[in-house]
């Protein structure tokens, strides 16, 4: 066959075992063209570009040196691409300490983890096409379900002398570690709505009893996970209540440190890496030392989770000095919330990419469009509700959720909440109140949450029984 410069060439043509010789230059190698596309593509337009070159049939045969070189730098750029797409995938996700960390600890180094595999009981690990994720579950089995969700960094522990508040009530309370967190895998995914909604099914699946109906409950970024779950599954929701709740956070919050790490895209993600890993992680000094002066209010949801002062004054990572010296339950008193994270941040190789791309990706900042979805369906509700001759709807029966707030939150600020959250659902689509902690309020104060909760339901009960 005979190829000139200019003339299309009729792929189908090409054999695909192709022989090429250079020539001159002495060299024959075949290139196996089920490599892949991307290989007999670039060959391809290659030599769609050199003029006046006379190819035998089976081979190719190049006569003027620099279409030789131009060829043998072809050749070899197509067989490392296809081979580096082929052989060096990305895996599906990054294995928690479960599978990293567990294996080489001893049985007492395991139970003097800050957050020990067994620090709830109930536990599970249930595998998804997403990875392993940690599911806890406890209480009656005839008891109102109630479904916990965590925040952006504190894993499921951090909600556990909630669940044991409520499992002393009578309740069936489930809760799990978000995927990238505590011991749940971290696949290698955009951490949006859509994977923590689907994660949310994964676990009513994956219970023995029935989840069809049950109290929904979620803290910081948790609580706009609520809003996106009931959003899409309203008739499964028999309440929603927010706990210091994401979703509504107004985006002047946000710093120019923060714009540049996770919204800019000007850094390279392995800088980034390295640069959020150093302002999230909390040193092992600052729980030592003393209290320190309130820092402005211009934070981030993830100051509220996790604490580190920088020379600035500004951080991700700065919820108060409360925050940090807050135990993360009362079964573990020694154990405090800052110990958590910097197990979490050392031992967790998913953690860091996880949060990141929780910042980007998942529903914290305002305007979110799920609360004006959110609000239509609970305007439904109360109109449906308010005529004697309907049955009441599945799902969100009081046409309200409920958002219990700190009184001394930096990050969600009661006051802006308040007005944010009336303002997209209405007056009277939703309930607050408010409590004398700040973002720790779930974690602190487990008794006077489960409290607000239990009138909430109770109003339910009152209306629809």
């Amino acid at each position: 066959m005979k190829f000139h410069g200019g003339r299309p060439i009729n792929y189908e043509k090409v054999p695909s075992d192709l022989s090429v010789d250079f020539g001159g230059l002495g060299i024959e190698t075949r290139l196996p063209l089920g490599l892949g596309s991307l290989a007999r593509h670039i060959l391809q337009s290659t030599i769609m570009t050199l003029p006046l070159m006379h190819f035998a049939p089976g081979l190719f045969g190049v006569r003027a040196s620099v279409y030789q070189t131009t060829i043998l730098v072809a050749a070899a750029t197509a067989v490392s691409l296809s081979a580096a797409l082929t052989m060096r995938r990305k895996p599906v996700f990054t294995p928690s300490p479960r599978k990293t960390i567990l294996p080489t600890l001893s049985a007492q180094e395991v139970a003097a983890l800050p957050y020990p595999p067994d620090a709830l009981p109930g536990w599970r690990d249930v595998t998804t096409p997403y990875g392993s994720m940690r599911v806890y579950e406890s209480g009656p089995e005839d008891g109102e379900r109630v479904l916990l969700v965590h925040g952006i960094s504190t894993p499921a522990v951090a909600l556990g002398d909630l669940a044991h508040e409520l499992m002393k009530r009578g309740y069936r309370v489930m809760l799990f570690d978000l995927f990238g967190r505590g011991y749940s895998d971290a696949p290698d995914l955009a951490y949006d709505a859509r994977l923590f909604v689907t994660q949310i099914l994964l676990v009513l699946a994956s219970s023995k009893v029935s989840w069809n109906s049950f109290h929904l409950v979620g803290y910081s970024l948790g609580g706009g996970l609520v809003v996106s779950f009931a959003r899409y599954f309203p008739h499964l929701v028999s309440s929603a209540t927010l706990l210091a709740s994401g979703g509504l956070i107004r985006p002047y919050h946000v710093s120019w440190q923060s714009w540049l790490l996770y919204k800019s895209g000007l850094l390279p993600n392995s800088l980034v890496e390295w640069l959020v890993r150093r302002r999230i992680r909390p040193k092992d000094e600052d729980r030592e030392a003393g209290p320190r002066p309130r820092q402005s209010t211009r934070v981030d949801i993830a100051s509220a989770e996790t604490k580190k002062y920088l020379p600035n004054g500004d951080s991700d990572a700065s919820g108060g000095e409360e925050f940090d010296s807050a135990r993360i339950s009362r079964f573990r008193p020694g154990v405090t919330v800052s110990s958590v994270i910097r197990w979490q941040i050392d031992n967790h190789r998913g953690f860091i990419p996880a949060f990141i791309s929780s910042m980007r990706n998942a529903p914290i900042y305002a305007p979110q469009e799920d609360w004006r979805v959110l609000a239509a369906i609970l305007r439904e509700r109360r109109e449906r509700g308010s005529c004697e001759t309907e049955i009441p709807p599945l799902g969100l029966h009081l046409g309200k959720i409920l958002m219990v707030l700190g009184e001394d939150d930096p990050i969600v600020i009661k006051d802006e909440t308040i007005e944010d959250a009336r303002k997209v659902l209405g007056a009277d689509g939703v309930e607050f109140v408010a409590l004398p902690q700040g973002h720790e309020l779930p974690i602190t104060n487990s008794y006077g949450v489960a409290n607000a909760m239990e009138n909430f339901w109770r109003q339910q009960s009152i209306d629809w029984v």
